[in-house]
């Protein structure tokens, strides 16, 4: 199992990673699970701290056998069917990104693995969203009250990738729970269109978490930081009670089993050609 995040660098960020790692352990016992870290920069920071994590091609190379660790149980000349599992929440230009890296790495070492499938991001569908609402609400039913609006902040891309998926999670969303918001750091939906939403609406409090991962740097800075253009004080500005959750999604059992699940039902052996029907 190769499970291939972002990154993180901060270290409140890493409870995400960690309950994810024991989540897929537990799920694919005694099969090894390595780590991909898709950020350069972010490699390049925490090796400098004594915590590396490798790349796409360093993660294949290790459960080939070529960069084995003892404390992974690997077979001698390595695994021959391996399940990389994205750990994005939607298919953006990181997984474009992800889903590149594997295929040039496969041209590169040709048979070295017998099988190489890929498991999407966590929203891929309405059942996905569904269940992961699900779990937000329960996770945060105590926080909210009975008044308490939600406030999710999803990542969002400058140039438009994967804009409708957030457009229909969010609808699948809403339809779950009418006083569930949502908008991007970087995506067509702002915070901006956030405020007027929540005004029309006649909210009072919110709860903001970030649909994310991880509870890192967007989470820490853009959603809850001090400064006057983070999402917490736009809010407070206009009115608003806020309250802060920083969890990342892989502290939420139901959206690391919707991961797991996507890691199980993986049919698209990136080593084949694709099936014609």
């Amino acid at each position: 199992m190769l499970l291939v995040a972002f990154g993180t660098s901060v270290p409140e960020a890493l409870a995400s990673m960690k309950a994810v790692d024991a989540e897929f352990k537990a799920a694919f016992p005694g099969q090894p699970v390595v780590w991909a870290y898709t950020s350069q920069i972010i490699r390049k920071k925490i090796a400098a701290e004594g915590h590396p994590v490798g790349g796409i091609s360093d993660g294949l190379a290790q459960l080939a056998g070529q960069k084995g660790q003892p404390h992974l149980l690997l077979a001698k000349d390595g695994v021959k069917v391996v399940r990389v599992q994205s750990l994005h929440v939607m298919a953006g230009e990181e997984f474009s990104a992800l889903e590149r890296a594997v295929l040039i790495d496969l041209q590169k070492n040709p048979g070295r693995f017998d099988s190489v499938f890929l498991g999407r991001p966590m929203l891929e569908s309405k059942k996905d969203a569904q269940e992961l609402i699900q779990a937000i609400r329960e996770d945060v039913k105590s926080l909210r009250g009975k008044d308490a609006a939600l406030v999710l902040m999803g990542h969002g891309q400058s140039h438009g990738r994967a804009d409708l998926t957030f457009e229909g999670t969010r609808a699948v969303f809403h339809d779950a729970d009418k006083r569930v918001f949502m908008a991007t750091v970087e995506g067509a939906r702002s915070v901006d269109d956030l405020l007027v939403e929540l005004k029309a609406a006649k909210v009072k409090k919110v709860v903001i978490e970030p649909l994310m991962l991880v509870a890192g740097d967007h989470a820490h800075n853009d959603l809850a930081g001090d400064e006057d253009d983070s999402w917490a004080s736009k809010l407070k500005a206009a009115g608003f009670k806020v309250e802060t959750n920083l969890k990342g999604l892989g502290q939420i059992a139901g959206a690391r089993a919707i991961l797991v699940r996507h890691a199980r039902e993986a049919a698209d052996d990136l080593t084949k050609e694709p099936k014609k029907q």
